[in-house]
């Protein structure tokens, strides 16, 4: 059913749906960016809809609320083990095409490869989604390339136009709210872009063979292993464990889950400085990872096109340029052989 409501309509629907879940969005985060007096998008509690963030693109994805940046998985005395609770509300989140198609590729990768994580599903039982339609393409994205740009799977899907919000919605239970709020009821499909300014040819037949490229090499010494761009990724999932001892009692403590990153430096490690790879072999595993391995196991590709790692690098590293690359080194991988 979809409905056109007044910002003042939202607000009490979305104050209704405060009281069952904690409402996530992109908000602005004033004087919160990377450098001097800049500011910050990126996702936080909202009371109101005129905290979300319609017209830019976050600069940090909606990851952490599906997968907390620092998460207690268990507390642990010298006699026993207690498994965390989880949160004790649920969630709503406002995301855009891309990222909703994101939550595809977590749960692919923490529910249906290998045994589902436990922790991962806790949360996701209890998530709300809410698709914010895209008027105009964003900076370095190129969803419609990796096939991303338009969602049908969401619970609400809200378009800000001028003084009200277009609002689809396909929960049954938030009609009745959603008809007593609204100014009218009307169709409403979520806006989507069909052309964006950078564009990718994922290039078909990709093998392992292309690891013996030449193009990785120049990522040795332009890359410097920060991670930024494994942390702003929606579908990036590496982790890391940390047991924590408590200052009062060193045999009471908590495991944590903590965000990790392939392509900082010691990652895959082993005993001894063993197996550490360069920047360049870094990324070739992280590109790989997006377009051949994960895709010859799900079926599509991981990466949802949102361009945040380019957004992201301090180094300039065009993540859509390396994918461009790739059919040449094919090329020059298949002349050698």
């Amino acid at each position: 059913m979809g409905y056109e409501l007044t910002g003042r309509g939202l607000n009490e629907a979305m104050e209704e749906w405060a009281k069952d879940y904690a409402i996530y969005g992109p908000r602005r985060f004033i004087n919160g960016g990377r450098f001097s007096d800049t500011d910050c998008i990126r996702y936080g509690e909202v009371t109101e809809v005129d905290e979300i963030v319609f017209d830019q693109k976050s600069e940090f994805s909606f990851k952490e609320v599906l997968v907390p940046i620092s998460e207690v998985l268990s507390y642990y005395t010298e006699d026993s083990v207690k498994e965390a609770a989880g949160p004790k509300k649920g969630a709503m989140i406002f995301l855009r095409s891309c990222d909703l198609h994101g939550v595809k590729r977590l749960d692919e990768m923490f529910l249906h490869n290998g045994p589902a994580d436990s922790f991962y599903r806790k949360i996701r039982n209890r998530v709300k989604f809410v698709l914010m339609g895209c008027e105009e393409p964003c900076s370095n994205g190129f969803c419609v390339d990796t096939g991303t740009n338009v969602c049908k799977d969401y619970d609400l899907s809200v378009d800000s136009a001028g003084d009200v919000y277009r609002v689809d919605c396909k929960n049954e239970a938030w009609d009745g709210l959603l008809c007593r709020l609204c100014v009218k009821e009307k169709e409403v499909v979520p806006a989507y872009v069909t052309e964006t300014s950078v564009r990718v040819k994922i290039p078909e037949g990709i093998d392992q063979r292309i690891s013996g490229s030449s193009l990785w090499r120049e990522y040795d010494s332009r890359c410097i292993g920060c991670g930024s761009c494994n942390f702003v990724c929606p579908t990036c999932t590496c982790f890391t464990m940390q047991d924590i001892k408590y200052s009062d009692n060193d045999k009471a403590g908590e495991r944590r889950r903590i965000w990790s990153s392939c392509m900082v430096e010691g990652d895959t490690q082993a005993t001894g400085g063993k197996g550490s790879r360069k920047n360049g072999d870094r990324m070739r595993v992280r590109v790989l990872h997006k377009f051949l391995t994960f895709k010859k196991r799900a079926g599509y590709h991981m990466c949802v096109g949102c361009g945040r790692c380019d957004d992201i690098c301090p180094e300039y590293i065009s993540f859509s340029d390396c994918v461009n690359r790739l059919e040449a080194g094919m090329k020059e991988v298949a002349e050698k052989s």
